[in-house]
């Protein structure tokens, strides 16, 4: 009952609004406040919109499309990779981060695209089998491709982004590229979705026959999401890349694609904003309850079943798409109510 009035009022326009602009007041100011273990809050919260980041690029395959993927990670790790080769002394070549950025996300889309050829027929946990050996195949080629990868020793000593003669050196300067990231994805994916685009992709999710019966071409709309989907993973793995400094195989296991699964499920599968409340919960909360050490995950996992039990379509409930009025060369089409009808 509290969940539901909790999500009632945050649908309130005027409420969000409110929310919206104390967080965003909380996020420009936490890294400018001077307490204790600051550098760790920087830490968590800005890891926690590294996975709101993905958490964007999951919910267009499965809380649009409907593509139930487990291998999301392999996407995530593509782009991280890409950073690293691209710049650092591994292969000796040194590209701007700006540069590189755009180019891991195109090069983990273009994985996407591939990987979604082959199994453009399949659906539901067929997918899910087939995207989840995509995850793992990726992980295993990066331990064993010594030459390529360096294996499970990975790539160290990554170069740091530029920016107007600045270097990157600091937490909170990765930290307000996050959220900045953040901002520009929400807006685009919010109006992607509410989009021709969008509406196809929520036509495919509800009942593939039907759309594609409606005269939806879903070949084109799968791989358009996949591609788009796979393009914010890259785009979140190269960040992380030139954040952490290094990086290796196991960043990418299969727990990153059930975390990130997990985070859209629990904020309500569909919903843009649901992904934000997911990252909190399900990945700032283990590290905020930390000092209870042996008691931490416990209280977790009790927090998640009771989320599951309560309110299982995810805190906040899936927004109907906005339709477009009946339009005919430009102009609304005239009244068809029956109102009056039979009148004379």
């Amino acid at each position: 009952m509290l969940m539901k009035k909790i999500s009632s009022l945050l649908a309130n326009k005027r409420v969000a609004t409110v929310i919206i602009i104390l967080a965003a007041l909380l996020i420009v100011a936490l890294p400018l406040i001077t307490f204790q273990q600051k550098d760790l809050w920087v830490r968590i919260v800005g890891y926690s919109g590294l996975y709101i980041i993905l958490g964007l690029g999951l919910l267009i395959h499965v809380g649009m499309a409907g593509m139930l993927d487990l291998g999301f990670a392999a996407f995530y790790a593509i782009g991280a990779y890409t950073y690293a080769f691209l710049a650092s002394t591994h292969f000796n070549i040194h590209l701007s981060f700006w540069l590189v950025l755009p180019i891991a996300g195109l090069v983990a889309a273009f994985a996407g695209a591939l990987i979604c050829i082959p199994v453009l027929r399949l659906r539901g946990d067929y997918l899910a089998i087939v995207t989840l050996g995509f995850g793992e195949i990726t992980r295993m080629l990066l331990m064993n491709l010594q030459n390529i990868t360096n294996g499970s020793q990975g790539i160290i000593d990554l170069d740091k982004p530029v920016l107007f003669g600045m270097k990157f050196t600091e937490g909170s300067q990765y930290y307000y590229l996050i959220f900045v990231l953040i901002i520009v994805l929400v807006f685009l994916v919010n109006r992607l979705i509410n989009s021709r685009i969008g509406r196809a992709w929520q036509a495919m999710r509800e009942d593939e026959d039907v759309a594609q019966m409606s005269g939806i071409n879903t070949v084109v709309y799968k791989l358009m999401a996949f591609a788009i989907g796979s393009f914010i993973g890259g785009l979140g793995g190269a960040i992380f890349a030139a954040w952490q400094g290094s990086i290796f195989p196991d960043n990418f296991n299969l727990m990153v694609s059930i975390n990130v699964l997990c985070l859209i499920i629990l904020g309500g599968i569909g919903n843009i904003y649901g992904v934000i409340i997911g990252a909190i919960g399900l990945i700032a909360l283990p590290d905020i309850l930390r000092g209870l050490s042996d008691y931490r995950l416990i209280i977790f996992g009790i927090l998640l079943i009771t989320m599951m039990i309560v309110r299982p379509e995810g805190f906040l409930l899936r927004k109907a798409p906005k339709l477009e009025p009946d339009v005919d060369m430009g102009k609304e089409l005239p009244d068809k109510s029956i109102k009056g009808r039979g009148k004379k």
